[in-house]
């Protein structure tokens, strides 16, 4: 697993040093709207603690951190109003998951049918 980059866009998004669009804060995540939505909701929702990925957050996460978080993807739904029609969550983990920022990040997209999980290949 790669180290965790303290210059990564999620990390100055935490630090303050890029704005974003806020959806819900609690005392460990930090969740806001996507700035490419690929759906009429697409909100990511980070931990607040140094972690590159799902493995290395199940790993090395407390208790009340992994609790905290998917707390905070529920709240999510409930607040863009997809909790009751549905809604995809996706965590995009190293080279081949296509992982393009290395800190932990899941994607909550809804708002309209979001189609299969992956294409078929023949």
């Amino acid at each position: 697993m790669a180290a965790y980059d303290d210059n990564n866009i999620f990390a100055k998004i935490l630090r303050g040093d890029i704005p974003c669009h806020k959806c819900d804060e609690d005392e460990f995540t930090l969740s806001f709207h996507d700035i490419a939505p690929q759906a009429p909701v697409h909100v990511l929702v980070i931990p607040k603690g140094r972690y590159v990925d799902y493995t290395d957050f199940a790993s090395h996460a407390s208790a009340a951190e992994i609790a905290g978080f998917a707390k905070a993807i529920q709240r999510v739904a409930e607040k863009t109003g997809i909790s009751e029609t549905g809604y995809r969550i996706i965590s995009n983990i190293g080279v081949n998951g296509h992982q393009e920022v290395p800190h932990l990040h899941m994607h909550v997209i809804g708002g309209a049918p979001t189609g299969p999980m992956l294409s078929k290949q023949g």
